[in-house]
């Protein structure tokens, strides 16, 4: 390994570090406690050290965001991949599918709020739906359409039915996590979104 290749391999090890300190710090305190001050004498290298990789907390939101877009389409994947391997019938399959995102989309955001918070309700400095949008955040909502672009309708763009879906899990994760819906009825609200679908 050329001398290069183990300084870029060390920087890379670095920055891995910063975020997953800063993710497990705000799961933890909240994103109020992660500051650079904080990270620093956590990870134990100098402010300056940590400037050099990101310019400030909110460059360190975006890399949370993205890591955690990438979970989430993996979960939301692995979700319906896992209903599609039991071979529904054909009539169920589009609402067991859509049942399973559903589910896992809500499961993701309440395992991890802070990264859901980074992904979606702080400024990370990220572009959304625009031809700037990082890979990540466009993967994850493809993991969406994917499963949504059948069930939209007819005369329906599937784009923009996925995005009033996934506005609807949205609604639903962080009202749920404020308090303003009772936790125990999530199951049933997830039943009547997916029943209420045009095409099954």
């Amino acid at each position: 390994m050329s001398v290069q290749e183990r300084k870029e391999r060390e920087r890379a090890g670095r920055e891995r570090l910063i975020v997953a300190t800063a993710r497990e710090l705000a799961e933890q305190q909240g994103w109020d406690a992660v500051t650079t001050r904080r990270l620093a004498e956590r990870i134990e290298y100098s402010q300056p050290v940590l400037y050099s990789h990101f310019r400030g907390k909110r460059e360190i939101i975006g890399a949370v965001a993205l890591e955690g877009a990438a979970e989430m389409a993996t979960a939301l994947r692995a979700a319906t991949s896992a209903v599609a391997s039991d071979a529904p019938s054909a009539a169920d399959g589009p609402r067991t599918r859509v049942t399973a995102l559903a589910r896992a989309y809500l499961d993701f955001a309440e395992r991890n709020p802070a990264v859901y918070d980074a992904m979606f309700r702080l400024d990370g400095g990220l572009a959304f739906a625009h031809e700037d949008t990082p890979e990540p955040l466009k993967d994850a909502f493809a993991a969406l359409l994917e499963n949504l672009d059948e069930v939209a309708g007819d005369g329906v763009h599937p784009g923009l039915f996925t995005e009033v879906f996934w506005a609807a899990l949205h609604g639903l994760a962080t009202l749920t996590r404020a308090r303003r819906l009772p936790p125990e009825d999530t199951e049933r609200r997830v039943a009547l979104l997916v029943e209420r679908l045009p095409v099954l």
